[in-house]
């Protein structure tokens, strides 16, 4: 099996299993709305569904259309990522990283539209000035640290690559 493949399937294995059961566990132990103080102040657990997308982005319009749209849309997610991975170079290791693990927090949420018609969030964060990040989840997290790391690599280490300095190209040598 190619490197890019081995790191991408670790990725993957790590955000989606962990995604899965961690909102299995908030459904079987956290009342729908309740929240449980984990550091007064700052962070708590809670159980919250979203039929949105995003911060909510939709999230009041009409479930006839909403549900299909996002399922819809976290399907072709699901197929451009994995094409994505198959356009690198077999030993590329750091994008198929980063691909691993988008793909397994869009899996995450995919499965919830699937199962649940709504994303289960839990992870809420209140920050400076009483100020509540929107409520989330560890696919979320995911999908996050492999943009970073995707972001990362393109706007650094293709940048040190193309000045002649090592290091692990985003996408194959161009043509």
């Amino acid at each position: 099996m190619a490197p890019k493949y081995r790191y991408f399937l670790v990725a993957f294995l790590i955000a989606y299993p962990l995604d899965v059961l961690s909102k299995t566990a908030v459904v079987q132990n956290i009342h729908y709305g309740t929240y449980h103080t984990v550091i007064p102040g700052f962070f708590e657990i809670t159980h919250v569904r979203n039929p949105g997308g995003a911060f909510s982005f939709l999230a009041s319009g009409s479930a006839e259309w909403r549900l299909p749209f996002f399922i819809g849309m976290g399907a072709i997610a699901i197929v451009l990522l994995l094409v994505f991975l198959h356009r690198h170079e077999p030993e590329a290791r750091l994008s198929p990283f980063a691909l691993g693990a988008i793909l397994g927090g869009a899996v995450g949420n995919f499965t919830d539209r699937i199962v649940y018609g709504e994303v289960i969030d839990f992870l809420e964060f209140t920050l400076f000035r009483g100020y509540t990040w929107p409520t989330f989840n560890f696919a979320d997290c995911a999908i996050v640290v492999g943009v970073t790391v995707l972001m990362v690599e393109i706007f650094f280490i293709e940048e040190d690559k193309a000045a002649g300095r090592s290091g692990d190209a985003a996408v194959g040598e161009s043509t």
